[in-house]
């Protein structure tokens, strides 16, 4: 009978051993996913928000156990994708690549929108920010910030700003910039950064602002000029341009993105993915391909993502609305 005992105690204590071995291996691994997960993004293959939830995927599968498939639902600036992540049944696995121009200034400038980021999505997790530029052509005589706001001063009437689109965060951080130095200008928007940079390196405009990762290239190539970049330091690709701080104007602004899930889907799912996200986030490996891509990774849980969206939100909206932008349909 004690030998039953024994056996039986040592059979209930390996029992305990193991279970201990679980739980600890839960709790210093991600738990996994019960299904595919689809990365949804509004835009086209080859851009910014793409290639970041491209960089992003391929390591999340490994974290989840389970596929992670990028999706494309390209239209109205985003804003169809935003919709349709909105629409999804809470026992679907997506996420939506969100960033400002969705986010933030949609629901600013258009009366009708079919979502509210507020209301319809829950944040996850930030994944990237990055930066905006002041460029002339490489063959301009202006060298640094200070020349360029001094000629604007001298030829405001010639001091016409490009952007790769009207209502464009560079748009609005054009009127920032401008609201700066005093300097009103005029902002042209162009259908995409292509264009911009064309005319720019033609000299067909006098500056340009756009993102960090399109002006990066044309800058290291010998193309364009970088005055100043938004950060809060310089670019570990540019590290000759100072920050607009340090050229002497006190200005700090960037981009994101970030992934949102839709209202529907359980809190305990959220949690899931935010942990997975910000472990990939954590690799070397992935920050460094992010670095390369000329975008700066973030590792941010539901909660910090959260509150970079309603601080964003303070600092563009003044903008946004005393710009008087706003679209009809």
């Amino acid at each position: 009978m004690q030998g039953k005992l024994l056996k039986m105690k040592t059979i209930i204590t390996v029992i305990a051993a193991c279970s201990g071995l679980v739980m600890t291996a839960a709790h210093g691994e991600t738990a996994k996913l019960d299904g595919p997960l689809t990365l949804i993004v509004g835009y086209a293959p080859g851009g910014t928000s793409d290639r970041t939830a491209r960089i992003v995927s391929q390591e999340l599968q490994h974290k989840l156990g389970v596929s992670v498939i990028v999706e494309n639902k390209t239209g109205a600036g985003g804003r169809i994708a935003a919709a349709y992540v909105k629409a999804a049944p809470a026992g679907k696995n997506v996420l939506l690549l969100g960033n400002p121009a969705v986010m933030v200034v949609a629901p600013l400038v258009y009366k009708q929108l079919n979502y509210d980021p507020t209301r319809d999505f829950k944040p996850v997790s930030m994944v990237t920010k990055y930066g905006f530029g002041v460029a002339v052509a490489a063959t301009n005589p202006i060298k640094t910030l200070a020349q360029l706001i001094e000629w604007a001063r001298a030829h405001p009437q010639e001091f016409n700003v490009g952007v790769p689109a009207t209502g464009s965060l560079p748009h609005f951080f054009a009127l920032m910039l401008a609201a700066k130095i005093g300097i009103k200008g005029q902002v042209i928007g162009y259908r995409g950064s292509a264009p911009v940079m064309t005319d720019l390196i033609g000299n067909s405009i006098p500056v340009a602002i756009d993102t960090l990762d399109v002006q990066t290239p044309q800058h290291v190539g010998g193309k364009i000029r970088i005055l100043a970049t938004s950060g809060a330091k310089r670019e570990i690709r540019t590290p000759d341009v100072p920050t607009f701080t340090q050229a002497g104007v006190k200005l700090e602004a960037f981009g994101w993105n970030a992934f949102f899930a839709p209202a529907s889907m359980p809190d305990a799912k959220v949690k899931i993915l935010s942990r997975a996200i910000m472990d990939t986030l954590s690799m070397p490996r992935v920050q460094k391909t992010l670095e390369q891509n000329d975008l700066v990774p973030v590792v941010a849980d539901a909660a910090e993502t959260g509150k970079m969206v309603d601080a964003f939100r303070r600092q563009w909206a003044p903008v946004v609305k005393s710009s008087g932008y706003v679209v009809e349909k």
